[in-house]
């Protein structure tokens, strides 16, 4: 018993080797490539999927526009070895979930697919006429911003002033200002500081914005010239704007914009297409969400 127990465990044990050499083998053996008539229009297959002959040609294209040597046989193999290989380790890729779980691989694939949802608007033609009516009717667009300067006192809590002392002196600023004291008087009297590297004189919107913020550049901005703000909370301050000058929106005529109108009527009818194609895959997807937070 004892010997017929121990033969079988060495068959056991052969086989197991045999078996792991075996599958090694599989693994470590090149893949066939096998020679068959293709289907017209591809230029090779590779697990099922083709590799066409439009994008072996454009690769092929490529090689000869970025070399001085003329394109033979052995050059052309090369490229569609290359392309075989790039199918090779996008496959592999899939396989590995690289397409789920990496965040760079992602995001790659939604931009290729915005772009390929988005290709046919950039040969899209547009009359002169119909360029023209989309000016008009977004004339305010096209127009430049004009140049805005603007002085600030910033009011923000502290260890020996709190949220609502700070707000109370900017009150009192907002009104100081308003009866003519200037703003060296009032920063003075209340011991605050102008808006820190806040430049003075003539600044577009934009470079006030990095300044200031935006809720507190809205408020300047709605300002006329010699006008003086309430206080406006921007993140943990309050800031009391004064304007003391400014320069109306240019208005472009048609001709000197008229290239960034149909840059900007792409754009847009690209968006548009964007939205029409997600709204169609929102369409027929089954989208499960969780139900609404009690109010």
């Amino acid at each position: 018993m004892k010997s017929h127990s121990k033969r079988t465990q060495i068959l056991l044990a052969v086989g197991m080797v045999v078996g792991l050499a075996l599958a090694l083998s599989s693994i470590l053996e090149p893949g066939s490539n096998s020679r068959v008539q293709l289907p017209e229009g591809v230029a090779a297959v590779v697990n099922g999927s083709e590799i066409s002959q439009e994008s072996f040609e454009s690769a092929v294209r490529f090689l000869a526009a970025d070399s001085n040597k003329l394109i033979g046989q052995a050059e052309r193999r090369h490229v569609l070895d290359r392309l075989i290989e790039e199918e090779l380790l996008v496959q592999r890729a899939v396989e590995l979930g690289l397409d789920l779980k990496d965040k760079s691989v992602r995001n790659r694939l939604v931009r290729a697919m915005i772009e390929t949802i988005v290709s046919g608007v950039d040969q899209r033609q547009f009359t002169d006429e119909e360029v023209e009516a989309f000016f008009l009717k977004n004339r305010d667009f096209f127009s430049g911003a004009g140049r805005v300067w603007v002085r600030s006192l910033r009011f923000a809590a502290s260890e020996e002033h709190s949220d609502m002392e700070a707000l109370a002196s900017a009150r009192e600023a907002s009104a100081r200002l308003r009866q003519g004291e200037s703003i060296e008087t009032v920063t003075e009297a209340l011991g605050v500081s102008s808006s820190p590297s806040m430049p003075e004189g003539m600044l577009p919107p934009a470079k006030v914005r990095e300044y200031l913020g935006p809720t507190p550049t809205r408020a300047a901005l709605d300002l006329n010239a010699g006008e003086v703000s309430d206080p406006v909370r921007g993140g943990s301050a309050y800031f009391v704007l004064k304007m003391v000058a400014r320069t109306p929106p240019s208005s472009p005529s048609f001709a000197a914009v008229e290239p960034q109108v149909r840059a900007e009527m792409r754009k847009r009818a690209g968006d548009e297409q964007l939205m029409a194609y997600l709204n169609m895959l929102r369409n027929r997807a089954e989208i499960r969400l969780p139900p609404p937070e009690p109010s």
